[in-house]
């Protein structure tokens, strides 16, 4: 018998799924609120989408429902809020009266209970010691209070760096978003318990890089305390780190420290897929989310979003995951975001992320988290194979075969950083693409642009490519002359000189046309790729470049031009 502290599951669902009363506030209600709890929640009316805009640039929108815009107000956006004297009523929730805390780990992971930190810790730390083999325990970083943020990779190899597909489940950034939290820990310990006996299980393990971060919030979830008594949205400082990331309309945000150390983790990783679990609504959110115009590769969104929702449908009661398109939506539609984790790992990282809300209560009650879980496992497991499919493949060099970091993109497609990029490391990519015939153009510094034409792409399989790019020039190209490109140029140009030039200390002269010398300098020039020159300080017109070899003091000598920078 579940031995925890509770009260009657009928009076749970009262207090977190349906009471909750309104208080038409005031300033200094508002303020002692935030000041006691960290923040407070406030609706007010939905009056279309340009003041929801200005809205969701200065603070934290939850949701919008029944034409009233939900806010959580905390210390760095309070005062704003009430600067700008909106019409609001007070929402008071039933808090945390669902919550039941383990009373040890065994009994945490019965998934029934909420575990303390500590025994988070623990049950992560035996993840990785229980199973060696399939899983290593990382940290992402630390909070302002000093609490780990950690993940697990799982894969069939988890010490070695290889290359298959990567793929990133994280929840909870929203430290009073629980749901998620628990499943994400219940995902884990699945994969692991069943990889020797489930077919579909070691096949994602066997195919893909795993990682989960169950907790991306620690000091929001566990508020000033080892047990969730009153979480916060935001973290320690009172920030929403939802609202953390940059975007390239503003970048003078200040960055929480969370926030830096998870850029500094998807920017190692450059996950092909990820998820961002939430609660507060049942749906599953798609890019854009601070745009109204569609992503390039729209149509894929709605296509495994879909399946998502409608995979939920099938293993829960009528009423589950239904919210907005049944299920699913544009993020805009729904409500802009600006500083969101999805779209910055979509346009900055070139990855594919999705949000995923997965319960209408906040704090999830703990005798609902067996429900989340059989409602979501099947989409859960369902949305990692995602990453299977599409186009695969390996850049290379034509004449050595060693890998090449190219970008892959599609002429007439893409738009807005859809593109993808093969690793540095190994060359290998990932292009997730919906069905049909698709022509892929490979671009590398140094290597003329390659394109495959009609690659077909196929629902449920994968298309593999290798990829052999030539030198975009030869020694033998430039046997008497230097030659110079891009010309025009901007910020960088890249420079061949003659055979006799190459392989040892060269020294390089520019000049502008009135014969005034502008940089003088040594440099060793490559048997065969070209030397990058930087041309950023110098302002637009035509120079000359004098390239003296050391030794022999033979010369050659080219006129670029420098384009004008916008």
């Amino acid at each position: 018998m579940l031995k925890t502290l509770s009260i009657p599951f009928f009076l749970l669902l009262f207090f977190s799924r349906i009471c909750f009363s309104q208080v038409t506030g005031n300033s200094d209600k508002l303020r002692s609120i935030v000041l006691e709890k960290g923040q407070a929640e406030v609706s007010v009316p939905y009056t279309g989408i340009k003041p929801t805009d200005r809205l969701a640039r200065n603070v934290s929108i939850r949701t919008i429902r029944n034409n009233k815009i939900y806010i959580v107000l905390s210390q760095p956006t309070v005062e704003w809020f009430i600067s700008e004297g909106y019409n609001y009523s007070i929402i008071e929730r039933g808090g945390t009266k669902g919550v039941r805390s383990s009373l040890d780990t065994k009994q945490a992971m019965e998934w029934e209970s909420y575990p303390s930190y500590t025994q988070y810790d623990s049950i992560m730390r035996s993840f990785a010691s229980g199973y060696p083999a399939l899983c290593r325990l990382d940290t992402i970083g630390t909070t302002i209070r000093g609490r780990l943020v950690m993940a697990l990779k799982i894969s069939d190899d988890c010490g070695i760096e290889e290359t298959e597909p990567k793929v990133f489940y994280t929840s909870s950034m929203h430290g009073d978003e629980t749901g998620g939290y628990i499943l994400m820990i219940r995902l884990a310990d699945y994969l692991l318990k069943n990889y020797s006996t489930d077919a579909r299980v070691r096949n994602i393990v066997d195919n893909l890089e795993i990682w989960i971060n169950p907790l991306a919030n620690p000091d929001g979830t566990y508020n000033g305390s080892n047990f969730i008594i009153s979480p916060t949205r935001g973290n320690a400082n009172g920030f929403d780190l939802n609202r953390n990331f940059p975007y390239p309309e503003i970048i003078n945000v200040p960055r929480q420290k969370e926030t830096t150390d998870m850029m500094r983790f998807l920017a190692k990783h450059r996950f092909s897929l990820s998820v961002n679990f939430h609660s507060g609504e049942e749906v599953v959110n798609y890019p854009w989310d601070r745009w109204s115009r569609l992503h390039a590769d729209n149509d894929w969104y709605y296509s495994i979003s879909r399946k998502y929702a409608d995979t939920v449908h099938l293993y829960s009661p009528k009423g589950y995951m239904d919210f907005l398109d049944n299920g699913i939506t544009n993020g805009y539609v729904w409500y802009p975001v600006y500083g969101g984790r999805q779209d910055y790992v979509d346009y900055s990282l070139q990855g594919r992320e999705v949000t995923i809300e997965l319960d209408t209560n906040y704090v999830a009650p703990a005798d609902y988290l067996p429900k989340l879980w059989e409602y979501n496992r099947q989409s859960l497991i369902g949305y990692f194979e995602n990453a299977l499919y599409g186009v695969h493949g390996q850049v290379i060099d034509y004449d050595n075969n060693e890998p090449i970091p190219a970008k892959i993109f599609i002429n007439g497609h893409d738009k807005d950083n859809s593109h993808v990029y093969s690793d540095t490391v190994s060359g290998e990519f990932v292009r997730l693409l919906k069905p049909g015939l698709w022509n892929l153009t490979f671009s590398a510094d140094r290597y003329k642009d390659t394109t495959i034409t009609n690659v077909s792409v196929t629902d449920g399989d994968e298309t593999r490519l290798k990829v052999k790019m030539k030198h975009y020039l030869n020694p033998a190209d430039t046997a008497d002359k230097v030659l110079i490109y891009p010309d025009p140029g901007s910020t960088f140009i890249n420079a061949v000189v003659p055979v006799n030039l190459r392989g040892g200390r060269v020294n390089i002269r520019i000049v502008n046309i009135g014969g005034m010398k502008l940089s003088d300098y040594d440099t060793d020039i490559p048997e065969r790729d070209p030397i990058l020159i930087d041309i950023s300080r110098f302002a637009a017109g035509s120079y000359v470049i004098i390239f003296t070899e050391k030794s022999t003091n033979l010369s050659s000598r080219t006129r670029f031009v420098i384009s004008r920078r916008y």
